[in-house]
């Protein structure tokens, strides 16, 4: 009699944990390291935000804090001449508009970054892990 009841009940608490998946809250140190990732190694953000050495290298003591850039555009239109400081994200008054800019490539004035900024459109989770990265990052140096 106990085995008929037993496997009914395990049937339906297997069913309930696929039905309803229980997601915990990732680490600050896990947002964290997913933002250095998609800074990093994805979006590759280090090739426009940040200067280079005589070598042409990317200036390690001044990881993020802003560069002028290196090429033009072929046609005439909008085009930032530098890319600005992300490192600490001084360009932004709270998390909360870095990731909306993020999430929808409108900064916090309702404009678009100038071009050759893709608009990005993060999932809100990677947005957060952006932010949380960048905004862990101080300015190595002054300038």
């Amino acid at each position: 009699m106990k085995s008929k009841t037993f496997l009914p009940l395990v049937l339906a608490l297997f069913t309930v944990s696929i039905a309803s998946p229980v997601r915990a809250e990732p680490s600050a140190d896990a947002q964290i390291q997913r933002g250095k990732y998609l800074v990093e190694r994805v979006a590759m953000c280090a090739d426009c935000h940040t200067a280079r050495d005589w070598k042409g290298k990317l200036d390690q003591d001044h990881w993020l804090e802003g560069a002028k850039l290196g090429f033009k555009p072929t046609g005439i239109g909008p085009w930032a001449g530098a890319a600005p400081a992300i490192a600490g994200l001084p360009g932004f008054t709270n998390d909360e508009q870095a990731v909306k800019y993020f999430e929808t490539g409108i900064n916090g004035v309702g404009k678009a970054s100038r071009p050759p900024m893709p608009q990005f459109r993060l999932e809100h989770e990677d947005a957060v892990a952006v932010v949380a990265y960048l905004h862990s990052l101080k300015p190595l140096s002054p300038k």
